[in-house]
Parts: C-alpha cells; sequence; structure tokens
C-alpha cells in the first residue's frame, strides 16, 4: 500500500507541476524559472513528510477514523461532482465506458503493485 501511495503522489505532482507552468508561460516567464517554480511546489511535500509521520503516529488509534473521512470525501468528490460533470458534458454511455475502464485499469495496476510487493 505504501508504494501504491508513493507512486499515486509522484504521478500527482505532474499535472500540479503542468497546472504551475500553464500560468506561467504565457506571462512571457522562461522555460528555467517556470520549471523551477514546478519544483517548489512540490517542495513541501517531502519537508512535511517526517512531521505528518510523527503525527499520524502519536494518534494511530483514530487513523481508521481519519482514512475513512478521506475516502468518503474523495469518493464524495467523484461520484457528485466529478461524474455528474463527465455526464454532462458527454452521454451516459460515454461515462460509463470511460469510468468503468478507468476503474478496471486502476484495479489492474493495484493488483500488480500487491503481487510485487
Amino acid at each position: 500500500l505504501g508504494v501504491f501511495i508513493s507512486a499515486s503522489l509522484a504521478v500527482h505532482n505532474v499535472p500540479e507541476g503542468l497546472a504551475v507552468a500553464i500560468v506561467l508561460l504565457p506571462r512571457k516567464v522562461s522555460k528555467v524559472t517556470a520549471a523551477i517554480w514546478c519544483v517548489v511546489t512540490s517542495l513541501p511535500q517531502p519537508l512535511m513528510a517526517v512531521p505528518a509521520f510523527m503525527f499520524v503516529h502519536s494518534f494511530l488509534p483514530l487513523l481508521p477514523v481519519g482514512l475513512g473521512f478521506a475516502g468518503g470525501a474523495m469518493m464524495w468528490v467523484a461520484f457528485m461532482e466529478l461524474l455528474v460533470e463527465a455526464y454532462e458534458d458527454t452521454d451516459m454511455v460515454t461515462t460509463g465506458i470511460a469510468s468503468t475502464l478507468a476503474l478496471a485499469v486502476m484495479l489492474q495496476i493495484q493488483q500488480s503493485i500487491d503481487e510485487h510487493a
């Protein structure tokens, strides 16, 4: 599970960096400066990893509640925001097929990570 979460965070940083670059490049900021800012926006994650671990380690009995809340919040956003918006932009069949394929790929990746762990 730790490898899966680490990989997810690493992949998450790519669109985050692209979002920063998309704002900076049209404003005539050099590519090198934009790349530096893209990296700088991700620096708080490793810097806060140790304090976050110490905090979670201290409150280990409450961890299932926190993870359940986070999972519920993500499900809410996925089903009540993203899925509805996808349906509004396309149709029910396209939304259903894309969602099902995305779920299948995610489950396959998770299974392959579990097999190699």
